[in-house]
């Protein structure tokens, strides 16, 4: 409902002058905070740090974060990110994830078949070529197109300029585009990961918790040209660790936040996306479960998409949570109402300066009303086609590797002719040789399983669509789900990377020759899948786009640079204190430590989740059991952030985040410190582990040159 379009000036003048000072904020590398952690922390953020900060840290393709800890490429990430490297290298009778892994020497690291790790090396601000490339007069599908062939040309410039991969990022919903340019590396290979039950000591019970008592670490080595990668930018290893009421700093790569979306908006999560979203994960994570009771083979091969199913569970039931709270709803109306009124108060007090102005009745901004509008209409839009759209052109009915790797074949066949900027975005050239990269991994794919999660896949598109629904039709092929996933796994060889890659290269005509079932499918949706996806463009993404670009103007108009933009998966710096919190009546502190692990253990009477491994069972005696263990702080992290190096104020790492606590769950949509906290594994505890029970000297001599 638009807002009264007269107000007294009386009534706006001096609201909403500046957001409030707190902790809040994923900034951008090249536009930090320092003034800000200047007044409260006296603290001066200086651009060697912030250079060290960016060249240190790494975005892994798997969906974490991580950091050099040595000038010989060795990196540090949490055992979940690397988990499902470590899932790729183990193989029957060898289960890494279970036993865990340690090579003594460079010659006994194993290459990981599919990781890609990019290191950022430059920011450049092209919102003006972008912004230029879209005339007031272009329709939505004109501007989409006009926006997205810019960008593509921008990033292949910048990749044939410096062969540096290039991602124009887009930043404030569309009110920035900054081009990002990365060093690749793909030859990762993997020197340490503990035992998964000391990894994730709790597993989904203590999932979102605190206190925590985890060792979520894993080390890998990035090689070039067969040699260890020269790293002079990296992490040194704070032995010591950080003390209650310390500034820390979180390095890192968090994934999508939401705080600048309207409230239109986020009522459409809360009542339409998040619900298909948790039922999708609960369907999903019931036939894992399920699977993995089988046999221990059977719980190898599930391992890692189950707890990746379980965390996004987890993770969407606590923002369900959050958009359901009244408070944070009202407290986003109240928000965006107040946000209005400024936007008119600034463009008025601009007027002033230019001359007298009669404030005192004045009409609201039309750009901010029609903007919010706009956006709320789009939801209405997207309600009629939402699930069609998920299910058929993101592939959630379709939940097998098998499908992604066919649906690329296909579309890779008609898009490479193309000239770069008039294709899907995803096989561009700055963008196809880390897209090839995973389409011809050796990773091993299981059959059984990908027909268990095929078939859950395709009931659950059955429930949302109905048996007479023409996409149901295709996609069945008049036989019911688990026949027809039997019929679809046991007729591929998409398993094998050759034949992906023979496909590939055949082009359109070895994909129309094909008798490959997934292909065949694949090819048979394509066309209804393009038309969905279009219509999203053009009738959801490009109008949104563009509707927040105006918000975003208004909104550097009052605040500046005083607001960080919404999460995009890349790099971001993240600042607070290292303090506990208090709970129901019981204050919580800062750390956990090695001794109540071990508490924790024969509280439950050791069975899983909270099963030590024999190792730390037998080695007890060794530790120090007063070893700070997990650490909570008040910066603001998300998901994405997993492996991310936690900073004291010289720049060492005293610990890697690897969670939140469930009352951050929130975060997503609003910041709060009260009691939300991320977690990190303690820098102390990680040596102390890996000193007194693995044993692995020459990884702590290499960490701290001792």
């Amino acid at each position: 409902m638009r807002l009264h379009h007269f107000v007294v000036a009386g009534l706006v003048l001096g609201v909403l002058a500046m957001p409030a000072v707190s902790d809040e904020g994923m900034w951008l590398v090249n536009d930090p905070p320092k003034k800000l952690l200047a007044e409260k922390y006296k603290y001066e953020l200086t651009d060697a740090w912030l250079k060290n900060a960016m060249l240190g840290s790494i975005r892994l393709n798997s969906g974490g974060s991580g950091g050099f800890v040595s000038s010989e490429g060795l990196f540090v990430t949490n055992h979940h990110v690397a988990a499902d490297s470590v899932q790729k290298l183990s193989k029957p009778g060898m289960d890494l994830l279970q036993d865990g892994f340690y090579a003594p020497t460079r010659d006994k690291e194993l290459k990981c078949p599919d990781l890609e790790i990019n290191v950022l090396q430059e920011i450049v601000d092209v919102t003006k070529e972008v912004n230029a490339a879209v005339k007031p007069n272009m329709k939505p599908a004109e501007a989409f197109a006009a926006r997205r062939g810019v960008m593509a040309k921008i990033e292949q410039n910048s990749f044939l300029e410096t062969g540096l991969r290039s991602d124009v990022v887009t930043l404030y919903n569309g009110g920035l585009y900054h081009l990002y340019r990365s060093k690749k590396y793909t030859d990762v290979r993997l020197v340490f990961a503990p035992e998964r039950q000391a990894a994730s000591f709790g597993g989904d019970v203590d999932n979102f918790e605190y206190p925590r008592m985890n060792l979520d670490v894993a080390f890998f080595r990035a090689y070039q040209n067969n040699e260890p990668v020269k790293s002079p930018n990296f992490f040194r290893w704070s032995e010591s660790g950080p003390a209650a009421g310390d500034l820390v700093f979180v390095t890192g790569h968090p994934g999508t936040t939401n705080r600048l979306e309207t409230l239109a908006k986020l009522k459409h999560r809360r009542d339409v996306t998040l619900p298909y979203t948790l039922a999708r994960l609960r369907t999903l994570e019931a036939v894992l479960l399920q699977y993995s009771e089988q046999s221990p083979e059977k719980k190898r091969q599930a391992a890692t998409d189950l707890h990746s199913v379980a965390n996004a569970r987890k993770a969407f039931s606590g923002q369900y949570q959050g958009l359901l709270d009244p408070k944070i709803m009202e407290q986003k109306k109240k928000a965006e109402r107040e946000f209005v009124f400024s936007a008119t108060e600034a463009k008025v007090r601009a007027k002033m300066r230019e001359g007298p102005v009669d404030t005192r009745l004045f009409t609201l901004d039309d750009d901010i009303l029609n903007a919010l509008e706009l956006i709320e209409a789009t939801q209405t839009k997207l309600r009629a086609f939402e699930k069609e759209y998920a299910l058929l052109e993101t592939g959630q009915a379709f939940s097998t590797s098998l499908f992604g790797i066919a649906r690329h074949c296909v579309r890779m066949a008609d898009e490479l002719p193309k000239k770069s900027p008039d294709r899907l975005r995803e096989y561009r050239d700055s963008n196809l040789d880390s897209l090839k990269f995973q389409l011809y991994s050796p990773a091993p794919i299981y059959p059984d399983l990908e027909r268990t999660k095929l078939a859950a896949s395709l009931g659950f598109l059955t429930e949302n669509l109905g048996g007479d629904h023409p996409l149901v039709k295709l996609a069945l092929a008049g036989k019911n789900p688990a026949t027809r996933a039997d019929e679809l796994i046991s007729g591929t060889k998409l398993a094998d990377p050759s034949e992906r890659k023979r496909l590939v290269e055949g082009g359109k005509k070895a994909i129309d020759e094909s008798k490959d079932s997934l292909i065949v499918l694949a090819r048979d949706l394509d066309e209804e899948a393009r038309k969905l996806r279009t219509r999203f463009e053009n009738e959801i993404e490009e109008p949104e786009r563009q509707a927040y670009a105006t918000l975003a103007s208004a909104r550097f108009l009052i605040y500046g640079n005083a607001i960080a933009p919404d999460a995009t998966f890349t790099l971001r710096i993240a600042f607070g204190t290292v303090e506990g919190y208090e709970v129901d009546g019981k204050k919580l502190n800062f750390h956990t430590t090695f001794g109540e692990a071990f508490d924790k253990h024969m509280e439950l009477g050791g069975k899983e989740p909270f099963d030590l491994p024999k190792r730390w069972l037998d080695g007890k005696s060794k530790l120090d059991l007063k070893t700070p263990f997990n650490f909570v702080s008040t910066a603001d992290t998300i998901g994405g952030n997993s492996g991310s190096p936690v900073l004291n104020r010289a720049g060492e790492l005293v610990g890697i985040n690897f969670d939140r606590n469930r009352h951050g769950l929130v975060r997503n949509f609003v910041y709060t410190d009260v009691q939300a906290r991320h977690i990190a594994v303690h820098s102390k505890a990680v040596l102390e582990a890996l000193r007194k029970l693995y044993p692995a000297a020459p990884l702590v001599k290499e960490l701290t040159g001792k």
